[in-house]
């Protein structure tokens, strides 16, 4: 299984998703491969902070453009039982290398008007890709949500008349996810307690 957090604006939690449903899986004892294919490179210092703490993580590689090309990801794939891609945002070549080897494609977005009016060219750039592979999945993830306001509440209706159809489960505005990849650790792992904690177990699109 191959997923792909992409999208072409930046700040909507991207990284912190893919690190964490990385991290979730492969706490549950499954086989993961992180590709961060984003310049930034978040990811691989997140790796490089969990070596330096001693603690075991998903493979972490650094992927670009031509990931999907024989002798690239698609031989590392068969590997693994999960490959996580962290896209980066505006990097459109990349995010086209991501979205034509992932079996699914998930698009994390805020809760803003601002945000859905952003997810024009990311909902085009997967028409695109699923004009040649038309099995390819994909979906929205509601992130950086405060729920307890009126944009949080609304956010699921917002985001509706995308097309896309959307996650059951909503990430909130928590510390505990910056913190966590400070530490170099999943959120579940840094704090078991939190309601962020909670949030990390890997989950179904709901059609």
């Amino acid at each position: 299984m191959i997923v792909a957090l992409t999208g072409q604006k930046g700040g909507v939690g991207k990284s912190t998703t893919a690190i964490g449903l990385a991290s979730a899986a492969f706490a549950r004892g499954l086989r993961v491969l992180l590709v961060d294919a984003d310049p930034q490179g978040t990811a691989r210092t997140w790796g490089d902070v969990a070596a330096e703490s001693g603690r075991r993580t998903p493979t972490v590689v650094a992927m670009g453009a031509n990931m999907h090309r024989p002798g690239q990801l698609p031989g590392l794939a068969a590997d693994y039982d999960l490959v996580v891609i962290d896209a980066p945002p505006r990097h459109g070549d990349v995010q086209r290398s991501a979205l034509m080897i992932a079996d699914l494609a998930v698009v994390p977005c805020g809760p803003s008007a601002a945000d859905a009016w952003a997810l024009a060219s990311t909902l085009e750039m997967i028409e695109e890709a699923r004009a040649l592979r038309p099995a390819l999945s994909a979906c929205l993830l509601v992130t950086r949500k405060q729920g307890r306001t009126a944009l949080g509440k609304g956010a699921r209706t917002v985001l509706a008349s995308s097309g896309l159809p959307l996650l059951a489960t909503e990430l909130g505005y928590r510390i505990a996810y910056q913190e966590a990849l400070a530490a170099g650790m999943g959120v579940a792992e840094f704090a078991p307690r939190d309601p962020a904690a909670k949030k990390s177990t890997p989950c179904s699109p709901k059609y």
